[in-house]
């Protein structure tokens, strides 16, 4: 009975692993992406974040990048992709940050952050890329244009780091927690 219960562990702890497998989080996350959505509803930024928390050290930064370019061959290139693309690995490193802070009121604050940080990131790229004069005005206008989608920058961010860190949380709680202390009986 005790070889049964070491077997489910084992393969209860490597469906876990799986779950938080670069390859895995790249490919949902480029399905997300791809599928319709609201403006700006996407999960590209908790990814980052998420992936800078829990993915290890050599994935975290590249699993996003890797993420945006895939989803970006099918959506089409465009000029402003070198802030977009900065903006994202920026959240990267604050998910790193999170990964020595790891507390609810940390993670929320990193994703409100974040959807701040990619929202002025942005918004200068198009600026500078020409859209908008080269400015004051041109870029208060770039910033003031934006407005509309920070607000489903906002909500995406903030649902899909709730969909990232809580299920791994709930996992970790309900199914890792009680594995290893069986492994250990």
């Amino acid at each position: 009975m005790k070889a049964w219960k070491f077997l489910e562990v084992n393969v209860l702890l490597r469906f876990l692993s799986l779950l938080v497998n670069p390859i895995l989080i790249i490919v949902a996350t480029v399905i997300l992406r791809l599928l319709p959505h609201l403006p700006n509803f996407a999960p590209i930024t908790a990814m980052a974040l998420f992936g800078g928390a829990h993915l290890n050290k050599r994935y975290a930064l590249a699993v996003p990048m890797l993420a945006m370019l895939i989803s970006d061959f099918f959506l089409g290139f465009h000029d402003t992709m070198p802030y977009v693309y900065a903006s994202f690995f920026m959240v990267g490193l604050l998910g790193l940050w999170v990964r020595d802070h790891n507390n609810w009121k940390n993670i929320l604050v990193a994703s409100f952050g974040s959807s701040i940080l990619f929202f002025f990131v942005t918004n200068f790229g198009v600026w500078l890329s020409g859209w908008y004069p080269r400015t004051l005005n041109g870029l208060m206008e770039s910033y003031l244009m934006a407005v509309p989608f920070f607000r489903g920058t906002l909500a995406g961010d903030l649902f899909y780091t709730g969909v990232f860190f809580g299920g791994y949380e709930l996992m970790h709680s309900y199914l890792l927690k009680p594995a290893l202390q069986a492994k250990k009986a």
